[in-house]
């Protein structure tokens, strides 16, 4: 399976140096020298990851045959692509790669159907499961531990337990609103 873990950004000084916008929570796994990665688009590749290191918070990365700012240059913006075997886990017990989660059945504790794992959203704060419902609609969902109880991978499915008003449509009125109605009737 391969997944994009990286975008290429600007060159950085005049020995082919570029930084890197990462893509993965792996980088050290992914990014490491020696790595050979593939390409979007396919003709800029493959690049064999010749050192790299963090500057000012930032991944630097130095590709075999790129020996200056010209060829550093001549990579921005594309995107390197690993092969991950689709069975491969992440260190972590509670951690998932998003194909993993990817059509999962999404359930209550109960049994009752909610729907399926159509996309997962990568917020600042937390990540959300876009879920389709059976009638099409969709519901997000954050995925944190008060929520999503269960994830198990060998029966396909995720178990929530969602507070009230996150699944069931309920329409949230303000208070504003209520008041303006009182006075109106008044």
């Amino acid at each position: 399976m391969e997944l994009v873990v990286a975008r290429i950004g600007r060159a950085h000084g005049i020995k082919g140096e570029v930084t890197v916008e990462v893509r993965t929570d792996e980088p050290e796994l992914r990014l490491s020298p020696g790595a050979v990665l593939r390409t979007e688009p396919a003709s800029a590749g493959p690049l064999t990851i010749e050192t790299g290191r963090v500057h000012s918070g930032r991944l630097m990365l130095r590709f075999a045959g790129v020996k200056d700012r010209t060829g550093a240059e001549a990579l921005r913006n594309i995107l390197l692509i690993a092969d991950v075997d689709p069975a491969e886990l992440p260190e972590e017990e509670d951690e998932y790669y998003d194909h993993q989660l990817m059509d999962l059945d999404v359930v209550l504790e109960d049994g009752t159907e909610v729907g399926r794992i159509t996309e997962i959203s990568h917020l600042p704060s937390q990540d959300l499961f876009i879920v389709e419902r059976p009638d099409g609609t969709e519901v997000m969902i954050p995925f944190v531990g008060e929520i999503v109880a269960e994830i198990d991978l060998e029966e396909q499915r995720c178990v929530i337990t969602p507070p009230p008003g996150l699944i069931d449509g309920a329409e949230i009125v303000s208070a504003r609103d209520n008041g303006a109605e009182a006075g109106e009737d008044a």
